[in-house]
């Protein structure tokens, strides 16, 4: 079974762990330490959300929101929520992403967000499948990317 909780630094390994394993998936260099995922994940500035999907003790899956503010690295609009998804492959179809969006949303809802952005790599057709299965719409294409809005207004 599985569920679904706020992260907390306690999480950080098992997190860390997991995006250890998608980015060497990703052959990317992207960082990934337990600090990393405490500073950007868990506890970032401007953190919203960040929910963890465990199936027993194990980590199979996270997600963080976090609020658009001026210059952020995304070129999100401020005010807006930036959404990243995190979940082992060998744990697909479950309900995992489905199940860490609502958590995800119920919170962008209580704090008033009229919209949230996933900037996805063009690459990436999991994540762009994910996204679009959760109500996303694709609103402009960066180099390399495909940024999706949900909209909540």
């Amino acid at each position: 079974m599985i569920s679904i909780i706020s992260a907390t630094p306690d999480h950080a390994l098992g997190m860390s762990q997991l995006l250890h394993s998608i980015l060497k998936r990703w052959n990317s260099p992207r960082p990934h330490s337990p600090e990393h995922v405490r500073t950007y994940y868990i506890q970032p500035e401007g953190g919203i959300k960040c929910s963890v999907a465990l199936k027993g003790d194990k980590v199979v899956g996270f997600q963080a929101l976090l609020l658009a503010t001026e210059g952020n690295a995304y070129e999100v609009t401020p005010g807006w929520g930036i959404i990243g998804t995190y979940v082992d492959g060998s744990e697909a179809g479950q309900g995992i992403g489905r199940k860490l969006f609502a958590s995800s949303l119920d919170a962008a809802r209580k704090i008033g967000l009229p919209a949230i952005d996933a900037t996805i790599g063009d690459w990436n057709d999991e994540g762009l499948g994910y996204y679009g299965a959760m109500g996303f719409e694709t609103y402009r294409t960066p180099a390399g990317a495909i940024s999706k809005k949900f909209t909540l207004a």
